[in-house]
């Protein structure tokens, strides 16, 4: 026989389980079952505006201290970086290890540089000396550091060449690289306003180091 005996308000229907959407655990006493209370208006604009505040102050923060896109506004650097190339650069590189002769380099320029290049700002380079050096280019084109060749893969013969089929008459040059100062010169030597017309670079100076180019898709590359 059915059972009939009458049951107390809020007792679950028989053959259910609390919990299972259909027992006592989904219903209030004598009431229809519970639903989630929605967050006011005001708590979820609240809680976007601290997310958003959140990501742009971790943005401006790895922007500040360690990575920073540049992009590239000549051809002095090529064939390692060309015109309208974008790069990432390091800036956190240099506050943990030693600058490298032939790292790519972002730097502040020195005032010279605005009135013989035309413009100033930032630069981007490949370092060639280093505090002490003596850096020499003979009448080829060709690098010498301490009186010892420098081995320089990057530049193209043609480049490198430039200045001498344009000056049959130069014979080198010869720079010494103050303490404390460093000496940039671009891949494309033919093309490039660097040390060699407006002087050394200070320390304080280096922004940081190239690690990549990101754009155009095509010339991503790792530096």
């Amino acid at each position: 026989w059915p059972n009939t005996d009458p049951q107390p308000p809020g007792t679950p229907p028989p053959g259910t389980r609390p919990g299972d959407g259909r027992g006592a655990g989904d219903f209030t006493p004598g009431g229809p079952p519970l639903r989630p209370k929605s967050k006011p208006t005001w708590a979820v604009a609240l809680e976007w505006t601290i997310l958003v505040v959140a990501a742009l102050t971790i943005a401006l923060l790895i922007k500040a201290f360690l990575f920073q896109a540049f992009y590239i506004p000549s051809d002095s650097m090529v064939p390692t970086l060309k015109t309208h190339d974008r790069v990432i650069v390091n800036k956190l590189s240099y506050k943990l290890h030693s600058v490298h002769r032939g790292d790519i380099i972002v730097f502040k320029t020195p005032a010279l540089a605005a009135s013989k290049c035309g413009e100033g700002g930032t630069y981007v380079k490949r370092l060639i000396g280093l505090p002490g050096d003596s850096v020499h280019e003979d009448a080829h084109g060709f690098i010498w550091i301490n009186g010892k060749e420098l081995n320089e893969p990057y530049v193209q013969p043609a480049r490198r060449q430039q200045d001498v089929l344009n000056n049959p008459s130069y014979r080198g040059m010869t720079w010494h690289v103050p303490t404390g100062q460093y000496f940039f010169m671009g891949d494309n030597r033919g093309g490039s306003c660097d040390s060699r017309v407006w002087g050394t670079v200070p320390r304080k100076n280096l922004i940081g180091k190239v690690i990549a180019t990101y754009w155009p898709p095509l010339r991503i590359s790792v530096q």
